[in-house]
Formats: structure tokens, sequence, C-alpha cells
């Protein structure tokens, strides 16, 4: 086995290749989220309101919005405000409960809530599900999950 092959394969290299593909997923996780957020404080998830919501300009959303349609999470027609399909949905729900158990857990331990909501960010789209569950039973076994 080459030096490369063995690289490739190691469990250095999994992690990285993990954490990389969870960089690639962050940006739909919270542009899903994002659209689900407006639809229930606003009713309806425009463009516009996305791009302030983000802090990006104009263009940027509606180059990711039209990546997210073509991966089945959005619909959005000209003119028209943006819409999760029944797979957005699911993302921007799930996307949703592990932001608020990171959040919680994050709280729980004595991180200040400011600090913990800027730290959710981050942790949140790299955490496993095994984590997760890890999680759920600190915040169950402390009366706060």
């Amino acid at each position: 086995m080459s030096k490369r092959s063995q690289a490739a394969s190691s469990p250095t290299a999994d992690r990285f290749r993990k954490t990389r593909a969870a960089h690639s997923d962050e940006t739909a996780e919270d542009y899903v989220e994002a659209v689900q957020q407006l639809i229930q404080t606003r009713g309806v998830a425009r463009i516009g309101d996305l791009a302030k919501l983000m802090g990006v300009s104009h263009v940027t959303v509606t180059r990711i919005i039209s990546r997210l349609q073509d991966e089945g999470l959005v619909v959005q027609e000209p003119y028209r405000p943006v819409t999760l399909t029944p797979i957005g949905k699911r993302l921007a729900r799930a996307s949703h409960e592990r932001h608020g158990v990171v959040l919680r857990f994050l709280c729980a331990i004595g991180v200040p809530r400011k600090q913990a909501e800027i730290d959710t960010e981050g942790i949140e789209h790299h955490v496993s599900a095994q984590t997760i569950k890890a999680m759920r039973r600190v915040l169950k076994e402390k009366g706060e999950g």
C-alpha cells in the first residue's frame, strides 16, 4: 500500500473528510432553517428578507436558493416567495432541533447565553447524532431536557 493510500484511509483523514462534508452542508441547513423561521414569523420567505436575516447580498441569496432548489430543498419561482419542499422541511426541523439541543447544553454547562448562541452556530453543524444523544441525556439528568 502506498503512503498516499495509507494517508487517505487513516482515522485522521476520515475525521477531516467528515468535517469537510459537514462544512458543505452548513449553508443548506442555515438557509432552510432561515426560510422556515421567516415563514413562521412573517408568513413568507422572500429573497430580500433572507438577505437581511443572513447579512448577505441579494445576489448571494439568489445563488444559494438556486443551488438549494437544484438539491430539492426549496421551491422558488420568479417574484414569488421561497417555500420548502418536504425534504427541506425535514432538514429545517432537524437543524432547528439540533440547534436547540446544542444551545441548551452550552447554557446548562455554564456558558453565558450570548456566547452560547454564537458558539452554537458553529457547533451545530459538526456535532454527531451520537453527541446530540449524549447532550440530551445530560440535559435530562439535569432536568433541563
